[in-house]
């Protein structure tokens, strides 16, 4: 069995590593069992984790496949944190955006415009 001393608590590692704002919407995750630990679910905050282990976890939309390189001893600044793992995780294709309708930037209609645009609409209702 590991040393205890190399081992650190599941929701407290998702913390440092900066994967959630706050330790306890790491607890919340685990809880809900949304995480897994070398491919078996846990569901318990408290599980230790020690370097090596494989963690998958849904974050927004994507599945994050990790894998604990070092336990943290705080949660320090984002590259102290990107040092604590190793991302695993298959590169996500993102599906285009439809680009937007473009404006045409003739601004405000003048009279002369505005006349055109009511005989057409004062046409159609005849």
């Amino acid at each position: 069995m590991a040393d205890p001393a190399l081992k650190i608590r599941i929701d407290k590692w998702l913390w440092q590593a900066r994967f959630f704002k706050t330790r306890s919407l790491s607890a919340k995750a685990v809880q809900g069992g949304h995480c897994r630990v070398n491919s078996n679910p846990v569901a318990k905050p408290a599980y230790m984790v020690a370097p090596g282990d494989v963690l998958t976890f849904p974050q927004g939309r994507d599945v994050r496949v990790i894998r604990v390189i070092a336990l943290g001893d705080r949660r320090g600044p984002a590259p102290e944190a990107q040092a604590l793992y190793e991302d695993l995780s298959p590169p996500v294709p993102r599906e285009r955006q439809p680009e937007a309708p473009r404006y045409d930037g003739g601004g405000r209609p003048t009279k002369k415009d505005r006349r055109q645009y009511d005989k057409s609409r004062s046409s159609a209702l005849e």
